[in-house]
């Protein structure tokens, strides 16, 4: 908390990035009634993220994972090479182990799902601000037994591009590989997620967070 009403500059700047627009300012509002916390800029896009906090150089940076334009944490590792001073606090729906795993390699701080009070995400944004690194328990634990993604990139890439349904040639020509070579990274993704095809395969990867 700041000492004085005064000491506008002690308030921990964050940039807060949710797509739903309820939930973004329904987050906004209760964190700038905490004493201590001001928040600088709001974005509903991951495309904007790195861009916004550039402008507004805030202390943290509150992101959710599955954004319009990019991901939050892809945009969380960009931040670490372009604005290192801004901390990233991951806040989402979606606590699943591979995205615990993916948010720390990609630098972040911190991870909680949207379930909790707002008092502890204003305690963890003051957490990750003094250098701690703070997870929700419950993910922390699931994490450890689920271990890493079996997937390869190339893996991952393939299997994003058939989310959709689409056709082995039209897998091909998005990811810039023969159909043959697709067909052999599909049946290797089937293979390590233990599913019948390659849309079990995406769903099953997805629900552990390893896309």
């Amino acid at each position: 908390m700041t000492e004085s009403a005064g000491e506008q500059s002690a308030s921990i700047r964050v940039l807060l990035a949710e797509d739903q627009g309820m939930m973004r300012g329904a987050l906004a509002l209760l964190l700038d009634l905490e004493d201590d916390i001001e928040v600088v800029a709001q974005v509903g896009a991951g495309d904007r993220i790195v861009e916004e906090a550039l402008a507004a150089r805030p202390d943290i940076a509150l992101l959710d994972i599955e954004l319009p334009g990019r991901s939050g944490l892809d945009a969380a590792a960009e931040l670490r090479e372009k604005l290192p001073s801004c901390r990233v606090l991951i806040l989402t729906t979606f606590g699943r182990p591979g995205y615990l795993r993916r948010a720390m390699e990609a630098g972040a701080g911190g991870f909680l799902v949207k379930d909790g009070p707002v008092e502890d995400l204003a305690d963890a944004i003051r957490r990750v601000l003094r250098g701690e690194r703070v997870i929700d328990p419950a993910l922390a634990a699931a994490a450890l037994s689920a271990g890493p993604s079996p997937l390869t990139p190339r893996e991952q890439d393939v299997l994003n591009a058939a989310s959709d349904g689409a056709t082995v040639a039209d897998i091909a020509g998005r990811v810039f590989l023969s159909e043959s070579t697709v067909r052999n990274y599909l049946s290797a993704a089937i293979g390590k997620t233990g599913t019948r095809n390659r849309m079990e395969a995406v769903r099953t990867a997805r629900q552990n967070g390893w896309l």
